[in-house]
């Protein structure tokens, strides 16, 4: 009894200590501004600037990349891109192009991709970029010259939908925004001397206990790490109070939750010598410094107060849908790596073969993980020893083939439509992870 309490206790350390690393690591500068990113594309570019490209009358070189671009720009998990892609099929979307949108909208919308930069490597991440759009594109083809009888019939007999009729322009000031807020998020993830190098030193002016010191050391956080937390729990609690309820008052508690935000990003930004309370003050936190500024002009002076509470509205709601889950997810991506053995995932994934590759895509289907949680997850393989081949065809796959994913396309599209569609993605994935695999090994 004494030794499984021992082990329980390890493994909720493992576990525990996993979170708060991942709390406090620098990762915060690409998810708090993709978080951002995200609600802001939601809620200030209309939907119909996109999918009026996606209907039957549209030339194939711009409805496919249009579709590709909205997933993009909607930035939607795997179970709200169903709904959607129902949508926009059954009210006049080709399936070609209904079928790229239905696969590129999880797969690279803005939080996945720069969290999986930050996680795991940008090397995986640009892959993971260009091979999503390229097998959306390129699936969504194969189904329309597939089914082109059926698509035919259905087109001649479908009442074109309005919808995609509609236009919908986007203002200067949008597109201005929009790239200030890129910028932000490049400005934290990029690698570059000008914004890593340290062009001055400030100690900070406390003194921490050893009580103090020996905690954070057993914890494995330094000073910034444990104020980066500090900082995510004051957010969440001035959130709560504040952006509940945006649309009816901009409060004390919203201008805080703002406020608290961009001090965030700030503090996350300079470099920290381990083991000592000197910051360096480097070219990422001034680049940050003037880009959040501008963003503070620009949003004050072209937006009105309804347009910034939408913003600030759906920011707030993709992270009460998606940041609870991932907590879980990071928590429980600690526990399970105490529990698996290394050789395990060493013997099955750690060689770049097509039957790893193929057992990351299974994976993906077998044990669905929400939006952002498969990247910690698929951290954890990477730590234990699964090669990057597999750990792409993995990242591939799970947004796509998920158990209820495919139950839900079967009842949508058919039980013929759904297999092509399946056995395409797991094709493809498998392929390109074991290529992927072989380069890298070259490299």
């Amino acid at each position: 009894m004494v030794n499984f309490l021992s082990y329980l206790g390890s493994l909720l350390w493992s576990g525990w200590t996993g979170l708060l690393d991942y709390l406090a690591a620098h990762v915060l500068l690409c998810l708090v501004p993709a978080f951002i990113l995200a609600g802001f594309m939601s809620s200030m570019i209309p939907k119909e600037a996109v999918t009026r490209f996606l209907g039957p009358k549209a030339s194939k070189w711009i409805s496919y990349p249009a579709s590709a671009f909205g997933g993009f720009i909607l930035a939607v998990c795997s179970c709200t891109i169903l709904p959607l892609f129902a949508g926009i099929w059954k009210r006049g979307a080709g399936l070609g192009p209904a079928i790229t949108f239905l696969f590129v909208g999880p797969a690279i919308n803005i939080l996945a991709i720069t969290y999986t930069g930050a996680a795991i490597g940008f090397d995986v991440a640009v892959s993971r970029l260009v091979l999503s759009i390229g097998f959306g594109i390129v699936i969504g083809m194969i189904m329309a010259r597939v089914f082109r009888k059926e698509e035919a019939a259905r087109t001649v007999e479908m009442v074109e939908s309005g919808v995609f009729d509609q236009e919908a322009h986007v203002r200067p000031a949008v597109w201005v925004l929009f790239v200030l807020l890129v910028g932000v998020l490049i400005v934290g993830t990029l690698q570059v001397s000008l914004l890593t190098h340290v062009y001055a030193s400030v100690r900070l002016p406390i003194d921490l206990s050893e009580g103090v010191k020996s905690a954070l050391s057993s914890m494995n956080l330094s000073v910034q790490g444990a104020l980066l937390i500090v900082m995510l729990v004051a957010i969440a609690v001035t959130a709560w109070k504040g952006f509940e309820t945006i649309f009816e008052r901009f409060s004390s508690w919203a201008y805080a939750a703002i406020i608290l935000v961009g001090l965030t990003i700030l503090i996350a930004a300079p470099s920290e010598q381990p083991g000592s309370l000197m910051i360096g003050i480097n070219g990422r936190l001034i680049g940050e410094m003037v880009l959040l500024g501008a963003i503070g002009v620009v949003g004050r002076r072209f937006f009105s107060r309804d347009e910034l509470a939408g913003w600030i509205w759906e920011t707030w709601k993709f992270i009460k849908q998606i940041f609870p889950l991932l907590i879980v997810g990071v928590f429980t991506a600690g526990v399970v790596k105490g529990i698996l053995p290394e050789s395990w995932v060493r013997t099955i994934a750690g060689q770049n073969t097509l039957w790893a590759n193929l057992v990351g895509v299974l994976f993906g289907v077998f044990m669905y993980f929400p939006t952002l949680v498969e990247v910690p997850v698929a951290r954890m393989f990477l730590d234990l020893g699964m090669a990057r081949g597999p750990l792409l065809a993995y990242l591939l796959a799970d947004p796509e083939l998920s158990l209820q994913s495919i139950l839900v396309l079967n009842g949508v599209m058919g039980r013929k439509k759904t297999a092509v569609y399946v056995s395409l993605v797991a094709v493809l994935s498998t392929l390109a992870g074991y290529i992927f695999g072989l380069v890298v090994a070259g490299l």
